[in-house]
């Protein structure tokens, strides 16, 4: 999520420079509602960024790669990407796997960074762009500058608006406090007793405090509840009902996970709370933020289960402190 939310800038811009190009974007399937509302008011188009998607489930083709089924999905996929005779194929991501996909559309360019994420990913590039930029935002513009020759400016991104869930967002008391626990893995996972006890305070301070937490996140929403005697609500969300309540929000507090960037691609404020990973690359961008984080944290992808030692020295205090000056227009 946080990927795809990271490059969306960058294919706004190329949208927006180019409206009559025919843009298609190759994603797994869970992301969907990132692109598209199910059901989108007359006069407004379901799918505002791009004009194909292509689903490329490759964590499920992964567990079963024996599997004929797995074979013949991978072989319409390659042919949905080929059929559509695309110019130019960009990897905005790095990965190898997402070099690999940008491959299957049989284009005459391939473009991706010089030194992407994933190092091998650059052999399967013919067109290769130094970036300079610090934040992966900056880098995905950079990239996307080569495809038309250009300079593109930073925007925010197209989203899709459902009626139906901004309806039901628009019911929310106000103002409203959004916090979301989760994270890829434990190191960048700030407690959830901590965040029970941010929600006690700003409840306290009469802020409506929800949930927002993936399908396997549920004890830690649970866990913030309970630590929060109550004050905090879980609110079960789709994406497009994550989408609705983040506009509505007053701020959010997450970690480094996708809902944090979502929140600053549609310009609502954020606490970040950072551990092992830097937020100069990965950390709130073109947003009103306040980020915190240990100075001797050390960047470390490493999936470890546990919370990185510099992540456990922000206290809740602090982190309610920050929340306040943004929600009371005291913050830079």
């Amino acid at each position: 999520m946080g990927d795809i939310l990271h490059s969306l800038p960058a294919v706004t811009a190329l949208r927006q420079a180019h409206p009559s190009w025919f843009i298609g974007w190759a994603i797994e399937p869970q992301w969907r509602g990132l692109f598209s509302a199910e059901n989108s008011a007359p006069g407004t188009s379901a799918m505002p960024l791009v004009d194909q998607l292509h689903f490329i489930p490759a964590k499920k083709w992964a567990k079963n790669l024996l599997s004929p089924t797995t074979w013949s999905e991978i072989s319409r996929a390659r042919r949905s990407l080929e059929e559509l005779d695309y110019d130019v194929a960009v990897d905005l991501q790095g990965a190898v796997r997402s070099a690999v996909f940008a491959r299957w559309a049989h284009t005459g360019r391939v473009i991706g960074e010089e030194h992407p994420r994933e190092l091998a990913a650059k052999f399967l590039f013919n067109q290769r762009v130094t970036t300079r930029g610090v934040h992966v935002i900056q880098q995905s513009l950079e990239v996307a500058n080569a495809i038309a020759s250009e300079n593109l400016p930073m925007t925010l991104p197209l989203l899709p608006h459902d009626p139906a869930a901004d309806a039901q967002a628009a019911q929310l008391p106000q103002p409203c406090v959004l916090l979301s626990p989760g994270a890829g893995w434990g190191a960048k996972r700030w407690p959830a007793e901590r965040y029970g006890a941010v929600a006690r305070s700003l409840a306290d301070a009469s802020y409506t405090v929800i949930i927002n937490s993936g399908p396997a996140e549920d004890h830690l929403a649970r866990a913030i509840v309970d630590s929060s005697y109550g004050a905090a609500k879980i609110l079960p969300l789709d994406m497009a009902g994550l989408i609705a309540v983040t506009r509505r929000s007053a701020l959010i507090i997450a970690g480094d996970t996708g809902p944090l960037h979502l929140a600053c691609a549609l310009n609502t404020p954020v606490v970040g709370i950072f551990g092992p990973t830097d937020p100069a690359r990965n950390g709130p961008f073109h947003c009103r933020s306040r980020v915190l984080r240990h100075p001797e944290s050390v960047r470390d992808h490493t999936r470890r289960t546990e919370p990185e030692a510099g992540l456990l020295t922000i206290t809740p205090e602090a982190v309610t402190d920050a929340a306040l000056e943004l929600l009371q227009g005291t913050s830079e």
